[in-house]
This record gives structure tokens, C-alpha cells and sequence, in this order.
């Protein structure tokens, strides 16, 4: 008994499994199975079956017409307006009561195919969705005093602990309080290689540990992770429409009762004015209701606009709409943020100069030794450099003072040693050390850390805020595109000149405030129109609104990420001009769709009116230019 039981079960699970797999394609099986009813019904007509022949033709009216019939029905109801389903229905039952009926069943049969591969565009964009969804581990192995146990991941809350082990992904976004892994990051960054995480890192919900267990603390709960983040915006990005799709609804609507009013006319005029006969005028009022109907021109850009944002949330690049989409095709000039944008945020040592009399190994002691009990953000690059090139434990020094605004000293074996601005140690001195070595390195954009001890300047050492690697590769594709771009920096003019340079930067503007960026960013809008902002902290948000198009670095603070209109979730600058040719593309292609769809329409209306066109071939001129307008639109699927 228990057996039967169970045997039935996996049954029913086995078939509920087959009907899920069947539901997406369900349009695409019933058209299908409408033009097999077609071919039965053309041999039964052969055979001189008629009866037998008008029945299968019903059954493929039916069978094939459902789906649109019931979407134009419960449109019309909602909208109060005739659509452009409503035309194809009307067509089709007008061409049977004439008697074309195989005429009116492939006009469904085909009608019912467009509407198939339009689902299919619609599938394919949600897809992405789905892939992103399924990523989100459901449960997690929680640490409560000292046991593990299984919990789902929606019950998690901040500050708990939980292991991940190999091979395992990431419930909820946290940072590793122990053991050190690499992570597969692709479902976030799009990136396919593993990226090293150890002590103190932030690990991200969906990301894939393929290394060593890890014991993470809960940073965000899962509602409020990155992952899900990406999710909203993704589903929030395919529900908004971009200014073509509307205008083209709207336009919709008005045509409709046009082409309407004009097939009513038809239906008598030639009949009075041309001398056609009753059949013949009704005959050519149905072909007008088909040709004229704008299938293609609806089927034009959403499409597109899906393909297009599922490509780019497919390599990383989230854009929250079509309208964004859209206007990134007509940018011309980018203002970019300097630190976190252009550069890597942290300042990291780049020159080392010694006196004579030092051994750089001392000195680099020496110095990190005193900057490891300093809060300034350049000490703990002084350290972090320092660490990484002499393997030796570094020392608490006395009488350790920290000086806001200049510097550090402390002693160290009975030495007095000062770290900073050239005001701190001396003025004089810091410039003559080595022919000036100092202000020659600071004209480079460097800043500049002098060190003294009892017997003058040691040596100095300089830091930068580096440019990324990515960064001029980045500015040279926005540049190819025909895009200026615009350094916005809070730093001095010397900085600001150098980092552009190096950048490969059109122009630069030095000392901005947060409230300043926005006023430059209505200068650069006024001068040339469309203007992206592209940023990553608290202060560039308000930028970020003001423009154009806001453009946030994945990595970037929260508030930036959801005042963008456009999310690159890897740090990767070159995203931008991809995003931009995406763009260019989308748009090209929409505007063939546009051209082509009316072109047709006007030629098989022309034809329909000199009584060159009968109606199969309008059914098929009309219905094949849907069907080419949405194959045109999915080749924005491809990489």
C-alpha cells in the first residue's frame, strides 16, 4: 500500500514536472497544432469534403486564436479601447463569412505564431530573472553556541555567524570572520574568474565558495542583499517602457479606430463609386483589415528593448529601463568621478627615496613602525607597503604623538622620528633634500609623506590614488564613440591636471564640493545635451540624479547604487562604452523595425486598392513582416 502510495506520488510530481516544462511554450504548440489542422483541412477541401473541412478550419480558429482572442478581449475591457488583436479577430471571422475560410485560418495560424515568438522574447529576457533567482541558496548552516544548524536564509539576522563550505554558495551577504577561500563572483560581477577573499572581506548572497570553509558574519539581511538588489532592479527594468514603446501605445489606440473607420467605408464605397461587386468589396475591406493592422509596428521596439536589457544584465551591466537604455545611444559627454571611479579609492605608495646613509629596509621599519599607530588613512598604506616588502614584526614606539592636520613622531630606540607635511618637519629643509626631489614628485599628483630624524630629512615617500588598469582602455572606447569625457575631482588643480592626463581625460574640473558637482553637471547638460554622471559615494548621488543618465560603480555606496539609472556591477569602466554601443544598436535596429513595418504595410495596401493582392498573400506579407521585425529584435541577444 505504502509503495503504491509513494509510486503515485513521484507520478503526479512526474507530471506536474512535464506540464511547468510545457507552459512557456504552450503559445508556440497550439499555433503549431492550428497549422496541422490547416493541412487537414486543405486535403479534406480537396477531397471535396467541405463540411469535414470547415470543421478542422473552426477547430484551428479556435485552437489557434484563443490566446490573442482572450488577450484582445480582456485588453479592450481594461483599456476601453479597440487593439490591434481585436483587428486580427474581426479579419479572420470577416474572411469566413465570405467563405476564406483556409485564408482565415492561416491569418490566425500566423497571427498565432508572431504572438508565440514575441512570448518567447518576453520568456527569454525573464529567464535572466529566473537563472538570478535560482542562484539564492534557501537555507543556512547557522553557528549557535558552538552547533551547527539548518536554517532557512530568510530567518538569518544581522551579526549571526555561518559556515559555508566548498562548493556551497552564499546565503546572505557578510563579511569572513575566518578562513580564507576564492569565490566565483560571475552572478554579481558577471566575471568568470575566482576572486580571493580572506579575513575582514565582504562576501556577497548567490557568489559561489569553491575553496576552503568560511565563517561569516551577517552583514544585511536577505532582503536587503546586494543579489536581491540586482533581482529588483532586473524586474524593474523589464516593467518600464521606454519613450518609443509609449508613443507607439498611444499611437496604437488612435490607428486602430482609423483603420476601423476606413475598412467600414470600404465595405460600401467601391461598390457604389467602383462598380465592384458586393464580394469583391467585401472581399478587399477584409485584406485592408489585415494589412493595415500595425502588428509589426508594435512588435518593433519592445522586443528589442528586452533583448537588449537581458544582454546587458547578462555581462554585468543592470540598466533600470528602457527610457535609460534608450538615451545612452545619444550621449555626448560623461562626466566621471575621481576617486572609486577613475582611480582605485586607496592611495598606495609609489616612491621611495632614502638618505644616503639608510638602508630603505630600516627606513620603511622605521616609518611604518611610527604611521601603524596613526589613524590617518595614507598611514595604513605606509604600512600596508611597508609589510609587504621587509618581513620583520614591526615595534610600538614611545612617546607616540599624532598631530591632526600634519603629521605623527614617536621615539624609537631614543630617536626622534616625524612623519608628514613638509610645515611639520621643515619647511627649508624639505625642499633642498635631494635637489627638490619633493615638489618635482608632487607636481606628479603625488602626495608626499617627509620623515625627519635627528639628523635631517630620512627620506621621503610618496602615494597616489592609482588609476585603474581598466581606466584608459575605458576613456579611449568612450572617445571612439564620439563621447567627451570630464574629470570631476574635490582634489587641488596640480592632482586633478595629473590623474586627467594620465587618464587620457578631455577635461578636468578641480575642487568640487558635492553641490558643486551638480552645478557642473547643468553647465555640461547646457553645452551638450545629453550627459551621463558616473560615480560611487554618498556625495556623488546628488550628481547622479542631475544628469542625464546616472551611472554607478557596482562597488559604490547603497545610496548611489539606487539613485542610478545604470548599475555596473564590476568596477569594469570599459562596461561603459558597451553599454553605449548595446545602446547605439538597440537603437538602429528599432528604427528598421519602424521603417520596414510601415514600408510594408503601404505596399500591401497600395496593392490591396488595385486589386493586385489577394488575401493569403496579404495574410502572409503582414504576418511574415511581424515575424522578420521580431527575429531583427532578438539578434540583440547576442554577445
Amino acid at each position: 500500500m505504502i509503495e503504491e502510495s509513494k509510486a503515485l506520488r513521484q507520478k503526479e510530481v512526474g507530471e506536474a514536472s512535464i506540464l511547468d516544462k510545457l507552459k512557456p511554450h504552450i503559445e508556440l504548440i497550439a499555433a503549431l497544432f492550428s497549422g496541422v489542422l490547416i493541412v487537414i483541412g486543405l486535403i479534406l477541401a480537396k477531397a471535396d469534403m467541405e463540411t469535414s473541412s470547415i470543421i478542422i478550419y473552426l477547430l484551428a480558429f479556435v485552437i489557434g486564436g484563443y490566446a490573442k482572442a482572450k488577450e484582445g478581449i480582456e485588453d479592450t475591457i481594461a483599456d476601453k479601447q479597440l487593439n490591434v488583436e481585436m483587428l486580427m479577430i474581426l479579419a479572420a471571422v470577416g474572411s469566413a463569412i465570405i467563405g476564406y475560410w483556409t485564408e482565415g485560418a492561416i491569418l490566425i495560424f500566423i497571427f498565432a505564431l508572431s504572438g508565440a515568438l514575441e512570448t518567447y522574447t518576453m520568456n527569454k529576457s525573464h529567464k535572466e530573472i529566473s537563472a538570478l533567482m535560482d542562484l539564492q541558496p534557501e537555507e543556512a548552516l547557522r553557528i549557535n553556541n558552538g552547533f551547527e544548524e539548518k536554517v532557512a536564509v530568510s530567518a538569518l539576522a544581522i551579526g549571526d555567524l555561518i559556515l559555508v563550505k566548498p562548493g556551497e554558495r552564499v546565503p546572505s551577504d557578510g563579511v569572513i570572520t575566518e578562513g580564507k577561500t576564492n569565490l566565483d563572483e560571475a552572478a554579481i560581477t558577471g566575471e568568470s574568474f575566482p576572486v580571493s577573499k580572506s579575513l575582514k572581506d565582504e562576501v556577497f548572497a548567490g557568489t559561489v565558495n569553491l575553496r576552503g570553509t568560511i565563517t561569516v558574519e551577517i552583514t544585511k539581511p536577505s532582503s536587503e542583499t546586494l543579489f536581491q538588489k540586482i533581482i529588483l532592479l532586473v524586474q524593474s527594468a523589464q516593467s518600464e517602457k521606454s519613450p518609443s514603446q509609449l508613443f507607439i501605445e498611444r499611437f496604437e489606440g488612435t490607428y486602430v479606430k482609423v483603420v476601423l473607420a476606413v475598412v467600414t467605408l470600404m465595405m460600401f464605397l467601391p461598390h457604389f463609386v467602383l462598380g465592384w461587386s458586393w464580394t469583391e468589396t467585401f472581399y478587399r475591406a477584409m485584406i485592408l483589415l489585415v494589412v493595415a493592422s500595425p502588428c509589426a509596428l508594435v512588435a518593433s521596439i519592445m522586443p528589442a528593448t528586452l533583448s537588449a536589457i537581458s544582454n546587458g544584465a547578462r555581462h554585468g551591466i543592470l540598466v533600470k529601463g528602457g527610457v535609460h537604455l534608450e538615451n545612452l545611444g545619444s550621449l555626448q559627454a560623461i562626466a566621471l568621478d575621481k576617486t572609486g571611479t577613475l582611480t582605485k579609492g586607496k592611495p598606495e605608495v609609489t616612491d621611495v627615496v632614502v638618505r644616503e646613509d639608510l638602508l630603505e629596509a630600516d627606513f620603511l621599519f622605521t616609518v611604518a613602525s611610527v604611521e601603524n599607530y596613526s589613524n590617518h588613512p595614507l598611514a595604513a598604506s605606509i604600512v600596508r607597503y611597508a609589510k609587504s616588502k621587509i618581513d620583520k614584526q614591526l615595534i610600538k614606539p614611545e612617546n607616540m604623538e599624532d598631530i591632526s592636520g600634519y603629521g605623527v613622531q614617536g621615539m624609537i630606540n631614543g630617536d626622534l622620528w616625524q612623519a608628514g607635511r613638509a610645515e611639520f618637519v621643515g619647511s627649508l629643509e624639505s625642499e633642498q633634500f635631494q635637489n627638490g626631489i619633493g615638489p618635482k614628485l608632487a607636481e606628479q599628483g603625488k602626495t608626499v609623506v617627509y620623515v625627519k630624524d635627528e639628523q635631517g630629512i630620512a627620506g621621503i615617500m610618496t602615494l597616489k590614488d592609482v588609476v585603474r588598469d581598466t581606466t584608459i582602455a575605458a576613456i579611449d572606447a568612450l572617445r571612439k564613440e564620439g563621447i567627451r569625457t570630464v574629470m570631476l575631482t574635490g582634489d587641488g588643480e596640480k592632482t586633478a591636471k595629473a590623474i586627467a592626463a594620465e587618464s587620457h581625460i578631455d577635461m578636468y574640473i578641480s575642487g568640487c564640493l558635492p553641490e558643486t558637482k551638480v552645478d557642473e553637471i547643468k553647465k555640461l547638460m547646457e553645452q551638450f545635451g545629453t550627459v551621463a554622471m558616473v560615480g560611487d559615494g554618498i556625495n556623488d548621488a546628488p550628481a547622479l540624479a542631475t544628469a542625464s543618465i546616472g551611472i554607478a560603480m557596482g562597488e559604490g555606496t547603497d545610496v548611489a547604487l539606487e539613485t542610478a539609472d545604470v548599475v555596473l556591477m564590476k568596477n569594469d569602466l570599459p562596461r561603459i562604452a558597451e553599454a553605449v554601443k548595446l545602446s547605439k544598436k538597440m537603437n538602429r535596429i528599432i528604427k528598421q523595425n519602424v521603417v520596414f513595418s510601415i514600408l510594408v504595410i503601404m505596399v500591401l495596401i497600395s496593392s490591396n486598392f488595385l486589386q493586385f493582392l489577394d488575401l493569403p498573400y496579404g495574410v502572409i506579407g503582414h504576418e511574415g513582416s511581424t515575424i522578420l521585425v521580431i527575429l531583427n529584435s532578438l539578434r540583440l541577444l547576442k554577445n
